[in-house]
């Protein structure tokens, strides 16, 4: 699903202050990497997969701070693990040199 074309999309400027407070709380818990943009890309992907038709902004803020930092951080994961592969473009022979034992990074 694309989030731009998301039915909720237009909400985002409303529900920021509860995405950004969401965010605060994730760092105080020791999860500082989470972005008020990932968080709003998971509720989109994940917890909005299925958008209601008339769904009112209060409905949107509660489903925001009821996100867990574990049910966040497993999609995250999920996601890192889609990501392209950093080494497709190195040939047999580059991985071998890159990967060979006692090779010091330069």
């Amino acid at each position: 699903m694309n989030v731009l074309k998301h039915p909720y999309s237009s909400f985002y400027y409303d529900v920021e202050p509860a995405l950004t407070s969401k965010v605060e709380e994730f760092a105080v818990l020791g999860y500082g990497e989470a972005t008020v943009e990932s968080l709003w890309t998971y509720l989109l992907k994940k917890k909005w997969k299925k958008p209601k038709e008339e769904i009112r902004v209060f409905e949107l803020v509660s489903d925001i701070m009821s996100v867990k930092p574990g049910e966040y951080m497993s999609f995250e994961t999920v996601e890192a693990y889609r990501s392209p592969n950093w080494f497709t473009d190195l040939n047999e022979d580059e991985l071998k040199e890159l990967l060979k034992p006692g090779k010091k990074p330069t």
